[in-house]
């Protein structure tokens, strides 16, 4: 399973009112480049060449949902398929998890696949953000 890192200042963010799951676009990008958790805004991510079935900035979350209940918030959306076309897709390890609506895009999180993935034209790769309930991305409570 892929391991869930919260970037430092995501709660930070959340507070001054930069995320609102209700209301922005959040997309997942690739890397190769281990992320830390100081990282604050996409440009600190370097994302794997675009081509090929990637596109720079990676793409947008698809069925974002947030619930809250009994005090606990979940963060939930569709799993993520990206599928090399045209060629080999660049190798990546890491998935990034940013507000694409927000003027800096800010970092939420990223994700550790624990080894290397490559695409080959044609392959497909599917995001699970976590292994017993694959859309969820976090709670918070």
């Amino acid at each position: 399973m892929a391991a869930f890192n919260k970037f430092q200042d995501y709660i930070d963010q959340l507070h001054r009112a930069v995320h609102n799951w209700g209301a922005h676009t959040f997309n997942l990008a690739l890397t190769n480049v281990a992320p830390v958790v100081g990282n604050t805004v996409l440009a600190d991510i370097t994302q794997i060449a675009a081509g090929n079935g990637y596109v720079a900035g990676g793409v947008a979350l698809t069925g974002l949902t947030a619930v809250e209940a009994a005090g606990t918030m979940t963060v939930s959306a569709n799993q993520v398929v990206f599928t090399a076309a045209g060629g080999a897709m660049a190798t990546f390890r890491y998935y990034v998890l940013y507000n694409a609506t927000a003027a800096a895009k800010n970092l939420v999180a990223f994700w550790d696949h624990g080894a290397a993935v490559t695409l080959a034209d044609g392959d497909s790769f599917t995001v699970k953000f976590n292994n017993a309930s694959p859309g969820t991305i976090l709670t918070a409570s």
